[in-house]
Parts: structure tokens; C-alpha cells; sequence
């Protein structure tokens, strides 16, 4: 007989519950209990854009070799490192725990750090040929691996703040009371260092003029 009588009475505490919630949620949002959400979906966002940039400009290595081994056979040395770096690069597994293992961060890092040296590396060779400088495919490359670079670096910077934003909510009140009684799993994430943040880019504008 209790069964029945909690079984009855169990619409009427879902509804009580309901109430009580749509009451609530405008008090919780004032309070900024939105504000540790926001900001992490925000970071994540950049963070995938910052994937999406890095493996585009992955994508480009191969033809880039190619194109360079086509007219630099001399400079194998050079092309193998290219070709290594890419694959250390992209070998590295990035999952969303990534985000918050020290560890597994700085690996992502100085892997792409070490794929930008070995191109800064292949386009500084690249001065020495001419023909290859003319080549329309390799303009064409230059020319894409060139907003590549400008569109990782726009990615990491807003991924930078996103970052920045999202730990100062778990730190500061009032959204650190909501990180300590709700959102208790929520972790710090790693963030590019000021070195690897201030490495310059491959030059890869070598100001051959094009149509003549």
C-alpha cells in the first residue's frame, strides 16, 4: 500500500520538481552558473579549429615535397626531415583528455613546433632554386601554405584567450562556488607556452612575381 501511495504521488513531485527548477534557472544564470559551460564549450570550439589548421597544413606537406624533390634532388636531407616531422606531427593521438594531461599537450606542442622548423627549414633551401620558385604548382602551394600559417595562428591566439577565459571561471568568484559544488570534474586546460606562442612561422612569401 506505501508502494501505491509513493507510485501516486510521484507525478505530483515531478511537477513539484519542475516548478521548483523553472524558478530557479533564472537565479542560477544570474549567479553565473552558466559561466563554467560557456567557457569550456568556447575553448573546445578553438581547440578544434586549431586541429583543423594543423592538419590542413599537414595535408599540404606531401605535394610540397613532391614539388620540391622535383627540381631539389640535391637536398634529400632536408626533405627527409620535412617528411619525418609530418609524421611525428600526425602520429600524435589527441584525445579530449589531451586538453588536460600536461604531458600529452607538450607532446602535441613541440611536435607541431618541430614540423614548423623542418619547413622553415625546406622553404629556406627553396631561395636556391629559380625554377622551382616559378613553378606554378609550387606558387600555387606557397601560396595556400602561406594562409594556412596566418589561419593557425589566428586559431592558436583565440584558442589562447578561450583558454585564459575558461580557467579564470574556475578561479574567481562567484563561478569557483559552482566549480567546487557542481561542476566538480571540470579541470584546467593546457595552454600553448609564451615560446612556442612567439616562434615565427615558415616564411614562405619569397616575392616572386607572378604573370611576368
Amino acid at each position: 500500500m506505501s508502494i501505491n501511495s509513493l507510485a501516486a504521488a510521484s507525478p505530483q513531485r515531478r511537477t513539484l520538481a519542475l516548478m521548483v527548477l523553472a524558478a530557479l534557472l533564472p537565479l542560477l544564470s544570474a549567479c553565473g552558473y552558466n559561466t563554467i559551460p560557456t567557457a569550456e564549450e568556447k575553448a573546445k570550439a578553438a581547440w578544434s579549429e586549431v586541429l583543423n589548421q594543423y592538419q590542413r597544413r599537414a595535408d599540404l606537406i606531401p605535394n610540397l615535397v613532391e614539388t620540391v624533390k622535383g627540381y631539389a634532388t640535391h637536398e634529400r636531407e632536408t626533405l627527409e626531415a620535412v617528411v619525418e616531422a609530418r609524421a611525428k606531427a600526425t602520429q600524435v593521438r589527441v584525445t579530449p583528455e589531451t586538453l588536460t594531461d600536461p604531458n600529452a599537450f607538450k607532446a602535441f606542442q613541440e611536435n607541431q613546433a618541430g614540423l614548423t622548423s623542418a619547413l622553415s627549414r625546406l622553404l629556406a633551401v627553396v631561395e636556391n632554386y629559380p625554377d622551382l620558385k616559378a613553378n606554378q604548382n609550387f606558387l600555387s602551394l606557397q601560396a595556400q601554405l602561406e594562409g594556412t600559417e596566418n589561419r593557425i595562428a589566428v586559431a592558436r591566439r583565440d584558442y589562447i584567450e578561450a583558454v585564459r577565459e575558461y580557467n579564470l571561471t574556475l578561479r574567481t568568484f562567484p563561478s569557483v562556488l559552482w566549480a567546487k559544488l557542481w561542476f566538480t570534474d571540470a579541470e584546467p586546460f593546457q595552454n600553448f607556452t609564451i615560446a612556442e606562442d612567439k616562434m615565427q612561422a615558415p616564411t614562405v612569401n619569397f616575392g616572386t612575381k607572378q604573370g611576368g
